[in-house]
């Protein structure tokens, strides 16, 4: 019995959740692409992406933060595509702290768990998704994981100042899943105080709330680069069977 059959049977303990999914980026490194509406396949990347919560069924609603220009163009395909999840479409802030909480601000107000979800990671399993909202709901912070392949070193001024130990370090993924009151202040405290965060863990850990790592995936890759895309476009074809 898979991983996510053995999940589907479990409660979520009454809560519920709400997927943040961040498409606010300017896909500075995609060499002029717009990443979110560029084409994997035959839709654009952001339809997978949201697919993916549309159908788990821990997910209650999906809020959708992108660029102004963006706004309308996103709900016409959520719309196009029967994504019907979709609560729906805000812009984003001037930094990805500040454009997840217009999202999490988008959340209806039973909701009590936020998976907040790169949009730019398509590839986002049921298994994925499940594992770190249950972990979420049991422990108020979780967010999926990859052990690191390559050997890390820690650099100043181009000069190696230690190598940390492999085996102690892992790459994290989205979603990220939090109780919502929780995330919503500590990414208000961040902005406050001026904390240059990469994920949402990081405002977490801030103020001492542990997180809980879950079991990520290779597939859940964030595209990042044109490469990434090609990349992208080969694990389609090979899902479809045209590999």
């Amino acid at each position: 019995m898979g991983l996510f059959s053995i999940l589907k049977g479990k409660k979520l303990k009454t809560k519920t959740c709400a997927a943040v999914i961040v498409a606010a980026g300017s896909a500075s490194r995609m060499g002029g692409i717009d990443k979110v509406m560029a084409p994997i396949g035959l839709e654009p990347m952001l339809v997978h992406t949201v697919r993916a919560f549309q159908e788990n069924a821990f997910v209650n609603e999906i809020i959708i933060v992108t660029r102004e220009d963006l706004l309308s163009e996103a709900a016409r395909l959520c719309k196009e595509a029967c994504l019907d999840k979709v609560k729906s479409v805000v812009v984003g802030g001037a930094s990805r702290t500040e454009s997840v909480l217009n999202g999490l601000n988008a959340v209806s107000k039973e909701i009590q768990l936020a998976a907040i979800h790169d949009a730019a990671r398509p590839f986002v399993s049921q298994e994925v998704i499940t594992a770190a909202i249950l972990k979420g709901a049991d422990t108020g912070a979780a967010a999926p994981a990859i052990p690191v392949k390559d050997t890390i070193k820690v650099s100043e001024n181009g000069v190696v100042t230690d190598t940390p130990a492999r085996s102690s370090l892992k790459a994290v993924q989205t979603p990220q899943v939090f109780d919502l009151d929780f995330i919503r202040g500590a990414l208000y405290k961040a902005m406050q105080d001026g904390a240059e965060l990469t994920d949402d863990c990081m405002a977490a850990e801030r103020l001492g709330m542990k997180v809980h790592l879950t079991e990520g995936s290779e597939e859940n890759f964030k595209v990042t680069t044109p490469i990434d895309l090609m990349i992208a476009n080969a694990i389609l074809d090979e899902r479809e069977g045209r590999l």
